[in-house]
């Protein structure tokens, strides 16, 4: 290997902790990763992986006008008159099941 150059990056702990998980049972230490991911960077000139927003977007009550918040309340409603409710234990679960916690 030539010469090499430190980069300093915060990162959130969970974050760091899981990614040296998968890192680990790839056998891959965590400086060579972040070192493949800038060499990708350099091939594709860009993130070397799709960037989007998600497709639903949350509604922020401050947006809303008057008709469009008193709509939202109205699929709100209906929902739960229809049955289409979680329970805290469900959505919990869930969470957890989607962010390994």
């Amino acid at each position: 290997m030539g010469r090499t150059s430190n980069v300093f990056a915060r990162i959130e702990p969970e974050i760091k902790e899981q990614a040296e998980m998968v890192l680990n049972q790839l056998g891959i230490p965590m400086s060579n990763a972040v070192g493949m991911f800038l060499r990708q960077v350099v091939i594709q000139r860009g993130i070397p992986f799709e960037m989007k927003l998600p497709a639903n977007k949350p509604i922020f009550v401050g947006e809303l006008s008057k008709e469009e918040f008193e709509s939202e309340i109205a699929k709100g409603l209906a929902d739960i008159e229809n049955g289409n409710v979680y329970s805290e234990k469900q959505v919990s679960e869930e969470m957890k099941r989607l962010y390994n916690l």
